[in-house]
Parts: structure tokens; C-alpha cells; sequence
């Protein structure tokens, strides 16, 4: 009540009325203790409350205590904060003097306490039985561990015995290989003698073969690290290669049949232009045998006009000279008829050889004309066979000029699908190059996860199997394993550094390459030989909650017995909690997505 109470209130409480107030007040009440009710070693205990506006206190014998503590200590001695009868109510003494011995029973063991010390019995019993069950689960792991123990005492044993066969393999191949050093440094000094007698005469040879040779070696190493990129790079182009030599094929040829088309097209043109030049010259030439024609004609029209004047005229003569011959006896023009005869007979032959030139001129003009015509006619008809085969030219043209408006868009076709695949190809060789840069990271990102003597081991391997012609060897684990990429966490927490154990076929090339790497210093590799794995037989019970996770690996099956030894003990569970209710009850090596990884005991 007193804690519930404000400042103004426990000051009212503490003092009320004039003078001076009083700012603390304290309640003490002495035990008699002579029966050790209370758990305190003296017969009389003092126990103060002190109360202030802003202070309440417990003391016990002058001792500051807490109130859990006071009521704790009451409970234990029978004061139970739950008795309601330390103070008895008005009217509740009639009641309590009439209930029957059942109810009064209760009340005392109320009273007394009884009723606490019942319910503290039924919680410390409560307590008991859970302190027994944690007592049979320690048993338990005790028991597990010791066998535990037992089990790594004899694998110590095993470690010991493998340690001391070792120092005498070791041994032994270090007194082995003192022998073949020695035997080999003895051959090398007789082999010294003989290189001396003609170390002088070669020794300028043997350094330029040295210095080739050295070349040699450099060149060879390039060599192959770009026939292994060019190889890399020729299985993804060759695709895009094949399409490209056929694409160049075809605009080839195209451009072949083009190039005949255009020679036929410029040959045809220069034809047509050739009999368009000779029609020009026919028409040329026609026009001007006409015009010579019409000059023809006007002359012969002239010498027409000209004969029929003069055969007009032989006739007006002959009829005068018949005039003359009836006026002949009564004409005196001349002296006789001897002389007119004569002059008569003049005049006939003059009128006759007129009349023969103009007959002779005449049949000239004829001829002339019938040749014109026959030219004109012969003309005509070439005219009319140039025209014939100026409008099949320009057929042949029209259907030419087609072809090659349809061999232009061919060609255009073909050039923007050759456009296309250079453009793929490109891209091709960009996406080569990018992968080429993330193999690149993805494997300086490995060499800087990976220790420094196992990636010197590791790349000391792969030298000494190349050097050696070593077969067998199917590489580390990490290269033989493919998954989804959401298991590439757990795989990697339960590997460890097993992704980087070499899995070889058998313990003999094994030691080949150990004898190897030993002899040169070329680091840290632990071996999985096939042959000597005894993958354990582990009982996967089926369930929902988890799943082996050798089941979401990809390897190839003669490598199955080398992963069973890595992750045949491990199954992905879905959660944390999941993982360690499996791990305890079926013994297994539990993981999460997230690479939580939880160890059966």
C-alpha cells in the first residue's frame, strides 16, 4: 500500500497537524526465535521497515535487506502473504465458530502454513523429476563420450602406428634415394672427365643450344597457352564461322552472278546502242536518198516536161514539114529541091538525135529511180528489222533490268543477313571475352580462397602430371562436383578443404606423385585414392524435413565412392532447429541453406 501511495500522501501519513514534521517513521517487530522458527542463528530477531516520502527499507538485526528476501524469510516461518487471518474481520468469528471440523481443518492448515509448504512440496518434487531427466540425458552424452573417447584413444593408436610406418617409409626412401644420388653423382663425375676433354671446343655451342633451348621451352609454353585459348574459343565460334563461310558463299556468288549480269547488261547496252547509232545513220541515210530522190525526181520531172516539149515540138516540126512537103511545089525558098531535101533531112537527123538523148536520159533516170526505190525498199526493210530487234533489246533489257533489281534486293538481303551475323558475331566474341575475364576472376577469387601451399600443390600437380605423362589423375574435388547454385554454400561449409583433395585412381599413382612433389617442394595436396576408399554405410531415413545432400550433387559414378566419403554423412535440413533434432536423433551431419551446420553428437 505504502509503495502505491504519492509523495503528498506518505508526508500526511508520516505527520499531520501543527509543529514540526516529521520526515521518516519506522515499524519494528521482535521474533522470538527460541524454537529456530525463523532460519536465522539467534533467539530473537529484529526486523525494522523504514519509511520516508521517497525511501522504504527493510532491515534485518540492523542488516539491509530486500523485500523478496523479508518475504521470503516470513514464508519460511509461516507467514504466508496469502493468510488472510493475521487481522480477523468483524463478523467473521461467528462464522468460524460455526463451520463444520472439515472446513476448520482447512482453515487451520491455511493458517499454520500447511497449504505453502504443500504447494513449494509439489513445485521442489516438480523440480526433482526435471533435475532426474536432465541427470539421464547427462548420463546419456557422458556415456556417448566416453565411447567417444575410446574410439579417438584407438584412432591415437592408429595415428601412432601410421606416424612410426611412415618415419620407416620415409627413411627408407631417403636411404633409397641416397643410393640412386650417389650412384648418380659417381656417373656424373666419370661422365665430368669425359665432358672436359671437350668442354673448350663446346662450350660457346653449348650456351647458344642452352639459350635456344631455353627459347624453345618459352615458345612452347606460349604455344600451348594459345593453341588452349584458341581451342577454348574455336568450340564456341565455329557455329557463327560455319554460318558466316556460308553466308560469305552465298553473297559470292551472288556477287559473281551479279558481275555476269552486269557484263551481259553493258554488253546488251552497247548492242542496243550500236544498232541505235546504225538506225540513226539508215534514217540519216534514208532521209538523204529521199532528198536526193525528190532532187531525182524534180529533174526527171524536168526531162519529162523537157521530152514532151521536144517531142511536141518533132511533132509541130513533122507537121510543118508536111505543111512544107504540100506547099513543096509552090514554096521558092530554096534553090532547089536538092538543097531543100538536104536541109530537111539535117533538121530530121537534129530533131532525131535530141530525140534519142532524151530517150537515153530517160531510160537513165529510170534506172536510177528503180535502183533509189530498190534502196529505199531494202532500207526500209533493215529499218524495220532494227526496230524488230530494238524493241526484243529492250524486252531482254526490261527483263534484265528486272533480274537485276531482284538480284540488287537479293544482295541486299544477304548483305544485311551478313551485317546480322557479323553483329552475332561480335557479340559472340564479347561474350567470349567476358567469359574469359569471370574465368579469369573466378579464378584469381579460388587462388585468394585457396591456402597458399595447397594452390602451390595443387598447381605443382598438374605440372608434374603433364611433365611425367602421369594418368589416373581425375583432378580435385571441386572440379568433378556441379550443383545448384543455392547448394553452393552448404557444399562448401561441409567440404571444407576437402574440395581440394585430388581423387586419383589408386594409392600408386598417389605416391608417385607424392615421391615427386616431395623430392621438388612443390607444396601441401592430400589424395583420394578409389581404391582404398571405404565410403561408411550410412542409413538415411526418409522425410520431408531433410534431404542427403550427396542426392543434389552432379559427378560422374566412378567417382560416386570418393563423394559418399566427403558428403555421404551430411543432409540439408530447412532450418536450424530442424537440423539439430536430426543430427541427435539419427546421428547424421546436419546443414542449412545458409551453411549453419550442426554435428550429431
Amino acid at each position: 500500500m505504502f509503495q502505491n501511495l504519492r509523495s503528498e500522501d506518505r508526508g500526511a501519513l508520516l505527520h499531520e497537524g501543527a509543529g514540526h514534521s516529521v520526515v521518516s517513521a519506522f515499524v519494528e517487530i521482535i521474533f522470538d526465535n527460541s524454537d529456530n522458527r525463523i532460519p536465522v542463528d539467534k533467539e530473537e530477531v529484529r526486523l525494522r521497515r523504514t519509511v520516508a516520502s521517497k525511501k522504504d527499507e527493510y532491515y534485518l538485526d540492523g542488516k539491509h535487506v530486500s523485500k523478496t528476501e523479508v518475504m521470503n524469510l516470513l514464508e519460511s516461518a509461516g507467514f504466508s502473504r496469502s493468510n488472510p487471518y493475521y487481522v480477523v474481520q468483524q463478523g467473521k468469528i461467528a462464522s468460524l465458530t460455526l463451520m463444520k471440523d472439515s472446513e476448520r481443518l482447512d482453515l487451520l492448515k491455511e493458517i499454520g502454513g500447511t497449504r505453502v509448504y504443500e504447494d513449494r512440496r509439489r513445485e521442489s518434487l516438480k523440480i526433482m523429476q526435471e533435475t532426474a531427466n536432465k541427470r539421464k540425458q547427462i548420463d546419456q552424452v557422458v556415456r556417448y563420450l566416453e565411447e567417444r573417447l575410446r574410439e579417438l584413444d584407438e584412432e591415437k593408436e592408429e595415428l601412432k602406428k601410421y606416424q612410426q610406418l611412415d618415419k620407416q617409409r620415409r627413411s627408407l626412401e631417403y636411404t633409397i634415394l641416397d643410393h640412386e644420388l650417389n650412384d648418380a653423382r659417381n656417373e656424373l663425375a666419370s661422365m665430368d672427365d669425359n665432358r672436359r676433354q671437350i668442354s673448350e671446343r663446346m662450350s660457346q655451342a653449348d650456351n647458344e643450344v642452352v639459350e635456344l633451348r631455353e627459347r624453345v621451352k618459352s615458345l612452347e609454353k606460349e604455344i600451348k597457352a594459345s593453341t588452349k585459348g584458341i581451342n577454348e574459343t574455336k568450340s564456341e565460334k565455329g557455329d557463327a564461322e560455319k554460318k558466316r563461310t556460308e553466308a560469305l558463299k552465298v553473297v559470292s556468288q551472288i556477287e559473281l552472278d551479279l558481275r555476269d549480269l552486269k557484263d551481259r547488261i553493258s554488253s546488251e547496252k552497247r548492242a542496243k546502242d550500236e544498232a541505235v547509232r546504225e538506225l540513226n545513220s539508215m534514217r540519216k541515210e534514208s532521209e538523204k536518198s529521199k532528198s536526193e530522190l525528190a532532187q531525182i525526181s524534180k529533174v526527171h520531172a524536168a526531162k519529162l516536161k523537157e521530152e514532151e516539149d521536144i517531142s511536141k515540138s518533132i511533132m509541130d516540126r513533122e507537121k510543118r514539114l508536111s505543111i512544107l512537103y504540100q506547099k513543096q511545089g509552090r514554096a521558092t525558098q530554096f534553090k532547089n529541091e536538092a538543097a531543100r531535101d538536104e536541109w530537111l533531112r539535117k533538121e530530121i537527123h537534129d530533131l532525131e538525135r535530141v530525140l534519142l538523148s532524151n530517150r537515153k536520159q530517160e531510160s537513165l533516170l529510170q534506172d536510177e529511180s528503180q535502183k533509189l526505190k530498190d534502196e529505199i525498199n531494202k532500207l526500209t526493210n533493215h529499218i524495220e528489222s532494227r526496230r524488230s530487234e530494238s524493241s526484243k533489246l529492250e524486252a531482254v533489257l526490261a527483263d534484265k533490268q528486272k533480274n537485276h533489281n531482284d538480284f540488287t534486293k537479293q544482295k541486299n538481303a544477304l548483305q544485311d543477313e551478313r551485317k546480322s551475323f557479323w553483329k552475332e558475331e561480335n557479340s559472340v566474341t564479347a561474350e567470349i571475352d567476358r567469359l574469359k575475364e569471370d574465368l579469369v576472376k573466378a579464378q584469381k577469387s579460388l587462388d585468394h580462397a585457396t591456402p597458399g601451399d595447397i594452390r602451390r600443390g595443387l598447381n605443382s600437380v598438374s605440372r608434374i602430371i603433364r611433365d611425367h605423362g602421369i594418368g589416373g589423375v581425375f583432378g580435385p574435388v571441386l572440379e568433378l562436383v556441379d550443383c545448384e547454385e543455392k547448394f553452393f554454400t552448404a557444399v562448401e561449409v561441409t567440404a571444407g578443404n576437402s574440395l581440394f583433395h585430388v581423387v586419383v585412381e589408386n594409392d600408386d599413382i598417389s605416391t608417385r606423385i607424392i615421391q615427386v612433389l616431395t623430392r621438388e617442394k612443390g607444396g601441401r595436396v592430400t589424395f583420394i585414392p578409389l581404391n582404398r576408399v571405404h565410403a561408411p554405410n550410412v542409413n538415411v531415413p526418409q522425410s520431408s524435413d531433410f534431404v542427403p545432400l550427396l542426392k543434389k550433387l552432379k559427378f560422374r559414378a566412378e567417382h560416386r565412392r570418393a563423394f559418399e566419403q566427403v558428403f555421404g554423412r551430411t543432409v540439408i535440413c530447412r532450418d536450424l532447429e530442424t537440423a539439430t533434432r536430426v543430427a541427435r536423433s539419427n546421428s547424421l551431419d546436419c546443414i542449412t541453406l545458409d551453411g549453419n551446420p550442426e554435428f550429431c553428437s
